[in-house]
């Protein structure tokens, strides 16, 4: 009976593991309705706007079709070879395999053997040699629904480019994969605009898909060099915006390694926001972005000030975890090998969850208890939020509710010209 009464002793332990996890995935529906994305439906119904053109692709381990074909192969596989050149992130196009060798600024691609350039590295907007002779750019990118994640980011640099040497874009559109419902978030700065993590002045929960990030960027004047580009785009059929991915039908396939599942995903918009300070933001533990923690956080008293806020669909409990670094990190954690104080996010009604003011209410519990222990990176810090009000509020010990009320404005401001470009 000992080994019984052992596992007895241990269940609590391991539910307690993985309650983030099941809380969020109890809530999750099954998927019931097929969407099809635009990439499916460009070789058919939209094969007029490549037919006899010589294209470039920029895409990653998200542009495949329903059949698994990766589009870089089957619009290499098209009479004539139109497909020129690629352009991608710092992995193989094919994946996002981070104990890869990280792919230079150029490289072949293996199974086409045509130059891949890499735009999340040193160049994020192609330069009019690296375009080759194509005349249409062609886009096929799952983002992730937050503006500092380099995809609709890359969408706006590629698109000026274009513009400028006069190339065409096909926008092929896919799901938000956390709705298109919420807006929220510190709209960019001025000052801020066209980096990598802030092109454009859209706020951090931007509520949109590629394609009509692009009909913004294009119709409202936000490419940087103020020329609009000739822009195609190719929707998809079946979604709403109240539609999240595990309900597409379409199968998740993970932005990056530390991005596990869409309830991580979902935590990502708002716990990101602790890459910018000496925190884990729990990369290396089993939920990554779901966890915050430091081994010197008052952990107890923070998760008693967080539900205090009263935040929609969450509450904050204790946790203890140890960061361990992954076969597919690149470097070690924050933190990591180290015990740690942490925070998790329980996640019990993601409709009404608000990801970004549960970060930034995060932050503000942590800058309350240990403002001593506290170490910013400004360049993350600026990169992440797009405008220095944040830091300023939270160290002028501002509320959560006061720094929320901050962007309401803006926020409402962007919606009204949000509305003009929604496709769905």
């Amino acid at each position: 009976m000992r080994p019984v009464v052992s596992l007895r002793r241990l269940l609590p332990v391991v539910l307690g593991l993985l309650t983030p996890l099941a809380e969020l995935s109890a809530a999750q529906p099954t998927p019931k309705s097929a969407v099809i994305a635009g990439a499916d439906r460009l070789l058919t119904e939209f094969a007029h706007l490549i037919r006899g053109k010589r294209l470039a692709l920029v895409s990653n381990h998200s542009g495949v079709l329903a059949d698994g074909t990766h589009l870089a192969d089957a619009l290499y596989g098209l009479p004539d070879r139109p497909l020129r050149v690629l352009f991608g992130m710092d992995q193989d196009i094919r994946t996002n395999d981070y104990s890869a060798p990280h792919e230079g600024e150029r490289t072949i691609d293996a199974r086409t053997r045509l130059v891949k350039y890499n735009l999340y590295g040193d160049i994020h907007r192609p330069t009019r040699e690296m375009f080759a002779d194509a005349q249409v750019v062609i886009v096929d990118i799952q983002e992730v629904g937050a503006r500092f994640y380099e995809h609709i980011n890359i969408l706006g640099f590629v698109m000026d480019a274009a513009a400028e040497y006069g190339l065409e874009v096909v926008v092929l559109d896919r799901p938000n994969p956390i709705t298109g419902a919420r807006v929220d978030g510190f709209v960019t700065d001025s000052a801020y605009r066209f980096r990598f993590g802030s092109y454009a002045r859209v706020p951090v929960q931007h509520g949109m898909t590629m394609a009509e990030l692009a009909r913004l960027y294009n119709g409202e004047g936000m490419l940087q060099g103020g020329k609009p580009v000739t822009l195609h785009v190719v929707p998809m059929t079946g979604w709403t915006r109240t539609m999240w991915l595990d309900e597409t039908g379409m199968p998740w396939r993970k932005p990056s390694p530390n991005l596990l599942t869409l309830n991580s995903l979902l935590a990502y918009v708002g716990t990101c926001l602790f890459e910018a300070v000496n925190v884990s933001e729990g990369r290396g533990s089993p939920a990554p972005f779901e966890m915050i923690g430091a081994p010197w956080l008052d952990h107890v008293r923070a998760a008693s000030m967080l539900n205090a806020v009263g935040l929609a669909g969450v509450r904050f409990d204790t946790v203890t975890f140890t960061p361990v670094q992954q076969p597919f990190h690149s470097r070690p954690p924050e933190l990591a090998g180290e015990r740690l104080n942490g925070i998790t996010l329980r996640v019990t009604d993601r409709n009404a969850f608000q990801p970004y003011r549960a970060g930034v209410a995060l932050l503000w519990a942590v800058q309350s208890l240990h403002s001593d222990r506290l170490v910013w990176n400004d360049v993350v810090l600026d990169r992440l939020v797009a405008t220095p009000r944040l830091k300023a509020m939270l160290q002028a010990g501002r509320t959560p509710k006061e720094i929320f009320a901050e962007w309401e404005d803006e926020v409402a401001r962007f919606g009204a010209v949000r509305a003009k470009y929604l496709l769905y």
